[in-house]
């Protein structure tokens, strides 16, 4: 209870802190044009200053337009400050830990090896807290205006800033990403998020994920290896769904042996406190139970950030999944506006690589013409576990649903070179191949580095490489990437 108290204050106190250092308005424009906030125009605004954001806004303005990015937070956007990047430097922590357990009776006695939870915290910290100033210096460099504060739509060219007037644009870009979902549930304000988690200098010796997703799946994984007892609760069968159901369950089962447990078609009720821990009541095959934790996470998923926009001030359609685009990511009925990443509803993954390309795509399109398409071909994913979970292209239900002639190269790769040198034995491959063309159309990988390696599987599909040609890589040994023949 403590714990999470302290997160959202600690959280709170450092967004206000990285507030302070961002350039005030009246820094940025010049005393004229504060004075006369509604004649301020631009040929571009993005709303937010994620990585599509960060990429849109600099390709512009490299072609010579005005363009002025704004945000309500720091800016850098999910990945750099909130998700990936932090999330991977805690892992780090939890990595040596689990190394250290597996080489037991190996050479290498883990028995003093612990995580200090502050000091991995401030590690973290040492990334994210120097990255708004960074990514805003670069923008300024490059002749963007950079603007803060909370922006809505008041036209169909023009956003508002709260307290500093109006602003229009010939193209306005939103790529405001994503948030936690609602969860509609009494007590659900007593949940902690990713955000607060990353900012906790304490861990809390008991922690309830709900959802059965990436940030469940990850953070679960981290805190187990720092000594909490860990549950997650998901309300279907199969947790993980866009992943390989067999290696899924190779993953869960690695997860109770480390104390990652898992209740399965499990809804959440309701969450109360009495003060010194959370009662989170839950509902399985029509029963209740009361489950007692010290912190609750929301690892429910996610949602487009769009709902404070007033996107009906500027005849812009969306629905629960973004902002309705064409292919070219331009909006179905304002001509004026974009949307790239989170915010968007397209076909690509909610991943920071697509946001990035994205943003890039919808950036040439405003400045030449509606030309390119985003190509979401061979875009890996992963759920950094340990050890890691990661997918490309199509599961096999999807390949044969779909028609194609299929081989599927199976392996246990428990015991192979690579993994036996770590002493990990959850390691497991399944390729899905067009048998016709000897193409790659689905990879899925469990196990250590395979984030790795999932990016040349995701290479041959964009380049339509066969087996035969995946084959013929010479690799560096004995390196992980020399499995990749084997693989196949």
């Amino acid at each position: 209870m403590q714990a999470t108290a302290v997160s959202s204050v600690r959280s709170a106190q450092c967004l206000a802190r990285q507030f302070k250092k961002r350039v005030p308005m009246a820094q940025a424009l010049n005393a004229a044009e504060v004075n006369d906030m509604n004649e301020r125009s631009f040929d571009l605004i993005v709303l937010g200053v994620g990585m599509a954001a960060v990429n849109a806004a600099n390709k512009c303005a490299a072609a010579g337009w005005s363009v002025a990015v704004v945000d309500e937070l720091p800016y850098g956007g999910t990945c750099a400050l909130r998700g990936c990047d932090p999330k991977k430097m805690l892992r780090r922590g939890a990595e040596i830990i689990d190394g250290a357990r597996l080489m037991q009776g190996k050479g290498i006695e883990p028995n003093d090896i612990a995580i200090n939870w502050a000091d991995l915290i401030a590690f973290a910290q040492s990334f994210t807290d120097r990255m708004p100033e960074k990514i805003e210096g670069g923008l300024d460099s490059n002749g963007v205006t950079t603007l803060h504060g909370t922006a809505q739509f008041a036209g169909e060219d023009t956003i508002e800033i709260e307290g500093q007037g109006r602003f229009q644009a010939n193209h306005i870009l939103i790529a405001t990403g994503a948030k936690p979902r609602p969860v509609d549930v009494p007590g659900a304000e007593h949940l902690t998020n990713s955000t607060e988690f990353m900012r906790m200098d304490a861990l809390p010796k008991r922690i309830l994920f709900i959802g059965g997703g990436f940030v469940s799946f990850e953070f679960g994984h981290i805190a187990a290896r720092a000594g909490s007892e860990v549950q997650i609760i998901d309300r279907g069968d199969r947790p993980l769904k866009a992943f390989d159901t067999n290696l899924v369950e190779k993953l869960v089962a690695r997860g109770e042996e480390i104390g990652v447990g898992l209740r399965r078609r499990t809804s959440l009720k309701s969450i109360a406190t009495d003060g010194v821990e959370f009662i989170v009541t839950v509902e399985k095959n029509g029963e209740t139970e009361d489950l007692h934790a010290d912190l609750v996470v929301h690892g429910a998923g996610r949602v487009p950030e769009i709902d404070r926009l007033n996107l009906s001030a500027a005849n812009i359609e969306a629905g629960d999944k973004g902002i309705a685009v064409n292919e070219y990511l331009q909006s179905l009925s304002n001509p004026k506006i974009y949307a790239a990443g989170d915010a968007a509803n397209t076909h690509g993954p909610p991943l920071t690589p697509v946001a990035v390309f994205e943003g890039k795509v919808a950036a040439s399109n405003m400045l030449k013409g509606n030309q390119t398409k985003p190509d979401y071909r061979g875009v890996p994913s992963a759920v950094f576990t340990i050890p890691e979970l990661t997918r490309v292209g199509m599961l096999e239900e999807e390949a044969e649903e779909a028609g194609h002639n299929i081989r599927v190269a199976e392996n246990d790769t428990g015991n192979w070179y690579s993994n036996l040198r770590v002493g990990e034995t959850c390691a497991a491959t399944r390729i899905i191949i067009d048998k016709d063309t000897d193409t790659i159309l689905g990879a899925h990988l469990l196990g250590p580095e395979y984030g790795e390696i999932i990016n040349f599987f995701g290479l041959a599909m964009r380049l339509s490489l066969t087996t035969r040609d995946l084959k013929k890589l010479v690799a560096a040994y004995p390196s992980v990437g020399s499995d990749l023949g084997s693989m196949l």
